[in-house]
């Protein structure tokens, strides 16, 4: 059964003061770090949606072997990158799939792996962090339409999880989920 991977890198990331696809840690970007986060846990193919600075990205991001994907609406919020990708995927043989944004850099391949492992055409599962909903979440292909019908502005599939009670799949324990939103935020090493 085949779980792809969807990495949201699409915005301009004004809060932080440019795209967060294109910082930089450890001389790696981002947008690197969690493509391969989501290929080292086993999903195949893996969709990057890219908007702000997408050429920018392109030209300087390793992203071989992914599908890019650019999201023309990716001003409206993560719902339209959200709804790029899922369509990226439709028609597809994929049972799953496992989303990251990139700008929760700590979030490890062996979280991913643990949404890999509960991948199903009817699952839906988020990851918690001592209670509180974050990411990865996983999407079961049956889900995709209501889920792409749902997904507007910064919401993402927020509310269709919440309305569908998706798993929460406790996390702490091997990531950190926190959003980076600004440049404060961001905290030392990361794990992989």
């Amino acid at each position: 059964m085949s779980v792809a991977g969807l990495l949201l890198a699409a915005g301009a990331g004004r809060r932080f003061g440019g795209p967060k696809a294109l910082v930089s840690h450890g001389g790696v970007l981002w947008v690197d770090r969690a493509a391969g986060v989501l290929r080292d846990a086993g999903c195949a193919p893996v969709v990057v949606v890219l908007g702000a600075s997408a050429s920018s990205v392109r030209a300087r991001a390793a992203l071989d072997g992914c599908v890019v994907v650019d999201n023309p609406g990716w001003a409206t919020g993560m719902g339209s990158s959200l709804r790029a990708g899922l369509a990226a995927l439709a028609g597809s043989d994929v049972a799953a799939v496992v989303v990251l944004p990139v700008d929760t850099p700590g979030v490890t391949a062996a979280a991913v792996e643990r949404f890999r492992a509960l991948a199903a055409p009817a699952a839906l599962a988020r990851a918690s962090y001592d209670g509180a909903p974050g990411h990865p979440v996983l999407i079961g292909s049956e889900h995709w339409p209501r889920v792409s019908a749902a997904a507007t502005g910064d919401a993402g599939a927020r509310d269709y999880l919440r309305a569908h009670s998706a798993l929460d799949v406790p996390c702490e324990d091997i990531a950190d989920g926190a959003d980076v939103d600004y440049r404060a935020d961001h905290r030392g090493d990361l794990p992989r």
